[in-house]
């Protein structure tokens, strides 16, 4: 495992480890890797960063990596292991398509264009691609899995998503609730993604393949009543309709985290995905509600406040802003 100690990362060598492998992680030792993981120690980014990793005499059955700035560290590597490893997955995100995507857009979509495994950092998604191509160059269609994720919530979250709603609902109080109440989402817990990862694995599967639940496994109420079920607080959610949200400037996805609204491009490329493949080869998604039970409980393990990754955009709603749109 290349990282292995936050997000994604921990999730794939937890759930690894319980199935009784041996894992080794390589990571900057900014963190601890889980319980029972080898550990080797290295900055990809810095000269010689790939030392302990090269020195290591072992050979693994899959390397999986989820690097996402720029292309390079993926390049070396996939070029690096290509002789020890017999498949490389990389967990690429559905933004490697064009945009806008079309609505059910599935795994043959159009890709950005202008990406490569020698760039230096562009924007996310080309990153994303740049790496897709790293990997594949390095260990060929037939030996490269990647795992084109939508949106991930779950444990160990460092983006802030699902913890910034938790957060503002324990709180309490009236909440802004952006509405429809039914409006579909379409996300992936970070434990599924892991287990259908590691199934792919243990199946040799190769190509691309889209990572989320199904289109309106979850919807914008079912995930903040649970919310409000697994705090216990004392929140109202006073949903307000998408164009009350819209019209006072707020930002859907950053400022208030997961919602976009209904019938708009933005909705149609980020909750509209095929998944059939990753269903048909095992996929599994867990309810809602046990996702935001297991965020809580984890959030509240902390001692402290939640991890964020420091290349993302803040997220979450201005208390300011909130009051004057519920009108207090």
């Amino acid at each position: 495992m290349l990282g292995g100690t936050e997000f994604v990362g921990r999730a794939v060598v937890e759930a690894a480890l319980a199935r009784g492998w041996d894992v080794t992680v390589f990571h900057r030792g900014r963190h601890e890797p889980p319980a029972g993981a080898r550990s080797l120690l290295g900055d990809r980014t810095s000269p010689d960063g790939l030392a302990a990793l090269a020195g290591a005499t072992d050979t693994w059955d899959a390397v999986v990596d989820t690097w996402s700035a720029a292309p390079r560290p993926v390049r070396d590597a996939a070029r690096l292991l290509v002789g020890r490893v017999s498949r490389h997955v990389y967990v690429s995100s559905c933004s490697v398509y064009d945009w806008p995507r079309a609505a059910g857009y599935t795994e043959n979509a159009p890709l950005v264009e202008g990406a490569s495994a020698d760039a230096d950092a562009s924007d996310y998604a080309r990153d994303k691609r740049g790496g897709e191509l790293a990997a594949v160059e390095a260990f060929g269609g037939g030996r490269s899995l990647l795992v084109r994720c939508g949106l991930i919530l779950g444990p160990y979250e460092n983006i802030g998503r699902l913890p910034w709603w938790l957060n503002r609902i324990a709180a309490g109080g009236p909440v802004l609730a952006p509405g429809p109440r039914d409006l579909p989402l379409q996300y992936i817990d970070v434990r599924d993604l892991a287990e259908w990862t590691l199934g792919a694995v243990e199946a040799e599967l190769g190509g691309a393949y889209n990572l989320a639940g199904p289109p309106g496994h979850g919807t914008m109420g079912a995930l903040l009543d649970a919310c409000v079920r697994a705090t216990g607080a004392r929140a109202e959610l006073r949903w307000t309709d998408p164009e009350t949200v819209l019209a006072a400037g707020i930002e859907p996805w950053t400022q208030l985290p997961v919602w976009v609204p209904p019938g708009s491009e933005l909705h149609a490329s980020v909750y509209s995905g095929d998944v059939s493949r990753a269903l048909r080869t095992g996929l599994r998604c867990r309810p809602v509600e046990e996702t935001v039970e297991d965020t809580w409980s984890w959030l509240r393990s902390l001692g402290g406040p939640e991890p964020r990754r420091a290349d993302r955009p803040k997220v979450g709603l201005d208390p300011v802003v909130e009051a004057k749109v519920l009108g207090m």
